[in-house]
């Protein structure tokens, strides 16, 4: 079960605020709440049409995840400044597309074997207007309980995913340092480095399976 968590949902949720939009107002573990639950729902009721579907399916992630986050501060962060200065408007949001696109692609089927074992979202600490975490606990079929956890900062009045920590490892610093390594072997050729993008995923789909194995006691 860990392996379908950790490939799967644990990956997909912590791309859940990257692509999705919070209604006005919502607190930011409202975001989280809300997202998750909207996911978890059409996953129920649309599954064996996904499974039968798979454009279907990303169709649905696209529909439901749209844009939570800051999806241009999500990639400039996974550039770092010493790319993302240099890049244009139109490669940023190339990147953009191929970075979400490449996360379904890799990780979204095994979310379609996830049975919704039980996902808790704990309240957000600390709240001070501009920066939040939250926590979140997911369910394995063996009774382990694995941890994710959210960082999101208040831009312009809505609460947006800046970082995501999912069962010990940080998604952030993995795809930054994936994209660092990509450029140096691309020879900082950086469309290089984007339209590889999916690869790079993939490499780091690798290094997330071969993680030690944690659980919430």
């Amino acid at each position: 079960m860990i392996s379908i968590l950790r490939r799967g949902l644990l990956v997909v949720l912590a791309a859940l605020p990257l692509m999705s939009q919070a209604a006005p107002g919502q607190s930011p573990r409202d975001v989280v709440q809300s997202t998750t639950t909207e996911l978890l729902t059409d996953l129920k009721a649309n599954r064996a049409q996904y499974k039968a579907n798979p454009q279907a399916f990303y169709d649905a992630l696209n529909r439901i995840l749209g844009p939570v986050v800051d999806a241009e501060g999500v990639s400039k962060s996974i550039m770092t400044v010493k790319y993302s200065r240099k890049a244009t408007p139109a490669q940023m949001q190339r990147f953009q597309e191929n970075f979400k696109r490449s996360l379904f692609q890799f990780y979204g089927n095994a979310l379609l074997d996830y049975d919704n074992q039980g996902i808790s979202v704990d309240p957000a600490r600390p709240d001070d207007g501009e920066r939040a975490t939250v926590g979140m606990k997911v369910s394995g079929n063996n009774g382990a309980v694995y941890p994710v956890q959210y960082t999101l900062e208040n831009i312009s009045g809505d609460w947006k995913v800046r970082n995501v920590i999912v069962n010990g490892i940080n998604i952030g610093k993995l795809f930054r340092d994936q994209f660092a390594d990509a450029m140096q072997r691309n020879g900082n050729d950086l469309d290089r480095t984007i339209d590889g993008w999916a690869g790079e995923v993939a490499k780091a789909k690798q290094t997330a399976d071969a993680s030690p194995e944690k659980a919430v006691k």
